[in-house]
């Protein structure tokens, strides 16, 4: 469609507009698994992610029935899918058993055909436990494993999200369907405060160099 580029004043020149949704790596890859959905690539979506958040919380140790104890580890599923979809079709997709959420220790023995698989926090896996991940992989099947290292829960040897990328960040994985991709602080789009926080944080933040005035 026809649109007028357009830049604010402000310094970052960033701005939301109307029914415009910053975008991050959970959102975007959910957006594109329900596209594949839409044109029936893939027949559900399912969302993994591990069920121990830190050392002092765990599936088991959570009150309530599974589907109470699995409510906070879906909310970011929840949350995203509310964004991208109607109710009545968000309510629809979870009527026909299309929408699934899974803690990774769950995985085990399964054989996953032609669905789109997101495995979120991946950091807060350990090797063995992406392992079961990537060998549930079947047939049609597309899987994204989205992660964030300086996230870790666990304790920095324990979390197996580093190993995994790259021994698959390879020509020899690539040219077998299997795609690395590492954000940088550049990709920050969800706001200047946010870049600002990350860059402190990795001891990557320069000031701005003041502009020297001249007669």
């Amino acid at each position: 469609k026809a649109a007028q580029c357009i830049k604010i004043d402000h310094p970052d020149h960033l701005y939301l507009t109307n029914n415009c949704i910053v975008t991050h790596n959970t959102f975007t890859t959910l957006y594109a698994g329900l596209k594949l959905l839409n044109t029936k690539h893939v027949s559900d979506l399912v969302y993994v992610r591990s069920a121990v958040e830190s050392a002092s919380r765990s599936l088991g140790a959570l009150p309530g029935e599974i589907a109470d104890k699995l409510n906070p580890f879906l909310m970011p599923f929840h949350e995203k899918l509310d964004e991208l979809l109607p109710r009545n079709e968000i309510e629809l997709l979870k009527k026909e058993d299309r929408l699934q959420g899974i803690p990774i220790g769950f995985l085990r023995g399964a054989s996953i055909n032609a669905k789109f698989v997101i495995v979120d926090e991946a950091q807060n896996l350990d090797f063995k436990e992406l392992t079961t991940a990537l060998t549930r992989i079947g047939k049609y099947s597309k899987f994204i494993i989205l992660g964030d290292p300086s996230q870790s829960d666990l304790p920095a040897d324990k979390s197996g999200f580093m190993k995994m990328y790259d021994k698959f960040n390879t020509e020899a994985a690539k040219n077998n369907g299997i795609h690395c991709f590492a954000f940088t602080d550049s990709d920050i789009v969800r706001s200047g405060i946010l870049r600002f926080i990350v860059e402190t944080i990795e001891g990557k933040y320069v000031p701005p160099q003041k502009e020297t005035m001249f007669p």
